[in-house]
């Protein structure tokens, strides 16, 4: 006949999709190859092979899905949130965003403050410029200051040229000064007077240097207490605490949960080989009623054990941190006419066929 397979034509076929059904009327997806087979230049065959792409496809559809889900009206700078609690702050943020003045980002530990920092820097009219991010309980009151604004040659020992710091490096853009509760007072004073007349001097220098730098500051700490107790500057306190921002802790924003945590999810879940397709009802549920101390951090934190834990198909509640565990409720025993283990058994086994429909 006139309709012979491309292949003998062609030759070989390589690394082509396609899809194929199955005998239960499945559908999946395949990768096929196909290369005829010469003898003497003569055709004697042909050899074909199939490889089932299926679960790879699906990982495609997911990242597709997460990606749409990442641009959605959920997503403020890498901060998720439903609530009129964190669409307030993200309103706040943008306001702040918009003025030159230091800002003070104050929350517990784990609320985002590095991001809602990033967020300012973003949507102000310095996004263009630097950003410079530097933890002040990270290094002692030596090493800080040189950090912050450099240093000589010669001004100690070590300093073997001249060196320059943070705010210079920043000159134009934004400095995130993260932790300023653990700030020494005399480096508190020192910034002082850079924000004051906008100049620095390097360690071992005499010479003020002018930098034009917009300082974003953040703690978990309470600093008016601090104030109070004569262990941060009152004078230093005021200046940096001109536009503050609180981040709301993760219990105050209950509504947020399910969305942070199938977020959440998501991302661990594609980093994983496992075929984990959610979270169950009862898990979610422990997930809403628990305090979270460590706020958004832990909740992530959360997934990323629960997906190394889970060995079925639904992240359950046995599949959480044991902080979560034991504080989640579990319903009573249905009570009803089951006499021993088997028949116990046989009606788990039956419920799950119930709610999968039958699909074993």
């Amino acid at each position: 006949g006139k309709h012979w397979c491309k292949l003998f034509s062609i030759s070989d076929i390589k690394n082509q999709k396609t899809k194929l059904i199955r005998k239960d009327k499945k559908e999946i997806h395949v990768m096929k190859s196909a290369s005829v087979i010469r003898e003497k230049g003569k055709i004697i065959g042909a050899v074909e092979t199939l490889t089932d792409i299926t679960e790879l496809m699906e990982k495609e559809h997911q990242i597709e899905e997460f990606r749409r889900e990442l641009q959605s009206e959920y997503l403020y700078e890498g901060m998720l949130g439903i609530s009129p609690t964190i669409r307030r702050t993200f309103d706040m943020i943008s306001n702040v965003a918009a003025s030159d003045a230091p800002a003070l980002i104050l929350g517990e530990s784990g609320t985002g403050k590095e991001l809602a920092a990033h967020a300012i820097h973003d949507h102000s009219s310095r996004k263009e410029k630097p950003y410079i991010q530097v933890n002040c309980a990270a290094l002692n009151e030596s090493v800080l200051e040189s950090e912050l604004f450099g240093h000589v040659k010669g001004a100690f020992t070590g300093a073997y040229q001249n060196r320059k710091g943070r705010f210079e490096a920043a000159n134009g853009g934004d400095i995130f000064l993260d932790e300023i509760g653990d700030l020494p007072e005399s480096i508190q004073v020192k910034l002082l007077r850079v924000l004051e007349e906008k100049v620095i001097e390097r360690v071992g220098d005499n010479n003020s240097i002018p930098v034009d730098v917009r300082v974003i500051t953040a703690t978990n700490r309470d600093l008016k207490r601090l104030v109070d107790e004569g262990k941060f500057r009152s004078d230093f306190y005021y200046r940096i605490n001109v536009l503050p921002i609180t981040l709301p802790p993760l219990r105050e924003r209950k509504e947020d949960i399910p969305v942070l945590a199938e977020t959440f999810f998501k991302r661990v879940q594609m980093k994983s080989n496992k075929q984990i397709y959610g979270i169950t009802p009862q898990a979610m549920e422990a997930l809403v009623q628990y305090p979270w101390p460590g706020n958004v951090r832990e909740l992530k934190s959360a997934f990323e054990y629960a997906v190394v834990i889970c060995s079925e198909n639904h992240i359950g509640v046995e599949h959480l941190p044991p902080d979560i565990t034991k504080q989640a409720s579990y319903p009573p025993p249905v009570q009803g006419k089951t006499k021993n283990l088997n028949e116990d058994k046989k009606q788990v086994l039956i419920h799950a066929l119930e709610q999968a429909n039958g699909n074993k």
